[in-house]
């Protein structure tokens, strides 16, 4: 390797891992809302993003590397939601059925809401996850679909009144 190359990695590592490290959680989460709570396809996602990022680094890590790295997981995860088949997930025993009283409602609660999310187009997943989970603005969740703030809007709130159907029709009780 020639000396200039690996003065040019020193460069681009500087703040890189740490950014990582901060943001890896987040990345993550962000990444299994988006993927309907698909944990691997999750985690391939916010890999090959921060292999991007890495790329990139050396211009956005001064500017915005969270904002890159975000609009790199929604153009990926849009673009990963348009294959038609993901493949059977085989399992040795089904799931038990969570008790009411049990501790873990919490988590049984957020993987509702994940099963939720999966059941929205990606578009209006992508809308409610940046716009009520990430907090973002209209307009930074408008650029990060590449549309015009009113479709943004309307995704989201599209998004917000489908999910309030689905959680609504899955509490009511049957007969």
């Amino acid at each position: 390797m020639r000396r200039g190359t690996v003065r040019m990695e020193q460069v681009r590592a500087d703040g890189f891992d740490e950014f990582v490290a901060a943001r890896w959680s987040a990345l993550l989460h962000v990444a299994r809302l988006l993927t309907g709570g698909d944990r691997q396809r999750a985690e391939d996602l916010v890999q090959e993003a921060l292999v991007k990022l890495w790329f990139a680094w050396p211009k956005v890590a001064e500017q915005a590397p969270e904002a890159y790295v975000r609009t790199v997981l929604v153009r990926m995860a849009a673009r990963s939601a348009r294959r038609r088949w993901w493949g059977e997930r085989p399992v040795e025993q089904l799931p038990d059925r969570a008790d009411p009283d049990d501790v873990s409602s919490t988590v049984a609660e957020r993987r509702r809401l994940e099963a939720a999310l999966a059941l929205l187009s990606p578009k209006q997943r992508v809308a409610v996850v940046l716009r009520y989970y990430e907090d973002l603005p209209e307009a930074q969740v408008a650029q990060a679909l590449g549309c015009p703030v009113g479709t943004a809007r309307s995704h989201a709130s599209r998004g917000v009144a489908r999910l309030r159907q689905i959680l609504s029709d899955a509490v009511r009780p049957v007969g």
